[in-house]
């Protein structure tokens, strides 16, 4: 998880610094072109600015938006597969077995006690008899 935040991190910074570096082409592109035509052309700034942005939020969608709705989705679905007797981890780093459950809450056994948790906490499921190696 940390990698995965690390790598986008990246690619926003690398994002950033195309948009740093198309803008100041764009910029200076419209009066480049003035000066070689002459005043007769008319600025082209606005359409190239519109390419700009649109290429802004097709990059964001990709880097930020989708893998977003991606990891909702996944974490929705393991949410749903949870069943009693599941060994879990919450959010928090609680392990623990599932004793019961409802629409939206869980309970855990963590060792003799039993916390009550909502099942977004829940991070992952654990591969079964991995609680019995550990203690």
């Amino acid at each position: 998880m940390k990698h995965i935040k690390q790598l986008s991190t990246r690619i926003a910074a690398g994002a950033i610094a195309l948009f740093g570096s198309v803008s100041a082409w764009a910029g200076n592109a419209p009066s480049a072109a003035k000066e070689a035509a002459g005043t007769h052309m008319k600025s082209g700034g606005s359409s190239m600015s519109m390419l700009l942005m649109l290429f802004l939020v097709v990059a964001f969608y990709f880097l930020l938006v989708r893998p977003q709705t991606k990891r909702a989705k996944e974490h929705k679905q393991l949410v749903e597969k949870v069943s009693v007797g599941d060994e879990v981890v919450t959010t928090a780093g609680i392990l623990g077995r599932v004793k019961s459950m409802d629409d939206t809450y869980v309970v855990l056994s963590v060792g003799t006690t039993e916390l009550t948790l909502q099942k977004n906490a829940l991070a992952s499921v654990l591969p079964k008899g991995t609680l019995d190696s550990i203690q």
